[in-house]
């Protein structure tokens, strides 16, 4: 079978036509408020009612949430260890460690990209704070183990969600099980705000100081009213307007981002069941002498085509990426965040030489996983030339 050209990016009519008439409309108004405003506050109310939260809290990245939870994490449980994935996106590391925190890395559990339950267990101990576990391109990394185990050790669970909005564990999404979740609306995830991420928590005074570290850390930011009373009494000496309780950030989002927002996700359930449509044709029709799919797909919302090969082998790595350039077929290698995140050179003055050959697994993906984009308009037709592409590939060198 002849396979044409696929002209296939990793994103495709995310932000459609709608999305930008609600801007112009908005727009249009006499003297519109751009900044933090009213559709703030109402995409993060649509967003608590849609995840099944109580609260959540709006900012200008997913990174920026990352570092947010993070740092209300250290203001409230202090010093120590976070238990953190080895493949994952940078700023979950990073937030870690610009927060104070030491990460603990582990490997993977290869069926859902998300950290081995095992090597959880071994890395937690006396100085453990969290476990910051990611949901990998959609998949559901939960198990009822590990919540019955951080139940146990009474250690709290924070879930990057950034690139799995909509999947699920027993029955509920992603997001709603950890003591703080994070997503993204990046323009490549699930649904866009162009930039920006989300917060999301059911502990009340966890929302209350992520509120205030999203505004420079002023205390006018509290929504409890008996609290904002109770920091002015506490600092009579100081404007009320301008009482700064942690040294924050400003990492506030803006209307425009916000409207997109609450336009995008009024679609954002009937978008998922396409791409979990798409991925599950994907997978049926790949080899499985040479690729791996034996993905724990239940609950999974993917945003992106994982490929893995199901075996070391360079030459049939080289071909695929051949193959998929020839026919205009972005990519993107090493999966989530570029692979093994141990071999990054911002880590290599925090662990010791050579350490990343200790996660198998993850090292695996790193040189022989890749991802694909997956979006609501792709065509059965050209999802089937790409598994024809890929089954044809004869391991040539690049």
């Amino acid at each position: 079978m002849k396979i044409p050209h696929l002209d296939w990016p990793l994103m495709r009519n995310n932000i459609i036509r709608d999305d930008l008439d609600q801007v112009v409309s908005f727009l249009a108004q006499d003297d519109p408020i751009l900044t933090q405003s009213t559709n703030v506050r109402e995409f993060e109310n649509e967003w608590s009612d849609w995840l099944d939260v109580r609260h959540s809290v709006f900012v200008n990245s997913g990174s920026s949430a990352n570092l947010l939870t993070m740092s209300a994490l250290k203001h409230l449980y202090g010093d120590g260890e976070i238990v953190v994935p080895t493949l994952t996106w940078v700023s979950d590391v990073a937030s870690v460690i610009q927060c104070g925190f030491t990460p603990v890395f582990t490997d993977i559990d290869p069926h859902t990209l998300g950290m081995d339950f095992d090597q959880v267990c071994a890395k937690i101990s006396s100085k453990t704070r969290a476990i910051f576990l990611t949901h990998v391109l959609g998949f559901n990394a939960l198990s009822q183990r590990l919540l019955d185990l951080l139940l146990e050790k009474k250690i709290p669970l924070i879930e990057d969600v950034c690139e799995s909005h909509g999947a699920t564990f027993a029955g509920k999404k992603l997001g709603s099980y950890g003591l703080m979740s994070n997503f993204s609306f990046y323009y490549a995830h699930h649904m866009s705000t162009i930039e920006g991420g989300m917060i999301s928590t059911d502990n009340a005074d966890l929302y209350e100081v992520v509120r205030m570290l999203r505004s420079h850390g002023m205390a006018r930011e509290v929504h409890s009213a008996e609290l904002r009373q109770q920091i002015q009494d506490d600092n009579p000496d100081l404007n009320p307007d301008f009482i700064f309780r942690y040294p924050g950030y400003n990492v506030r989002s803006s209307e425009i981002n916000a409207l997109i927002g609450r336009n995008q996700l009024k679609r954002l359930d009937a978008n998922n069941e396409i791409r979990q449509s798409n991925f599950q044709l994907f997978l049926d029709n790949l080899d499985r002498d040479r690729y791996f799919i034996e993905f724990d797909t239940e609950g999974s919302c993917n945003y992106a085509f994982t490929l893995v090969l199901r075996y070391a082998d360079d030459a049939l790595r080289d071909g695929v990426m051949s193959a998929l350039r020839s026919h205009g077929v972005e990519f993107r290698r090493g999966a989530s965040g570029g692979g093994n995140q141990l071999r990054q050179p911002y880590l290599r003055d925090r662990i010791n030489a050579g350490e990343w050959s200790q996660y198998p697994r993850v090292e695996h993906i790193h040189f022989y996983g890749f991802y694909i984009g997956n979006y609501p308009g792709l065509e059965e037709e050209n999802i089937l030339h790409l598994c024809a592409l890929l089954n044809g590939v004869q391991g040539e060198k690049v």
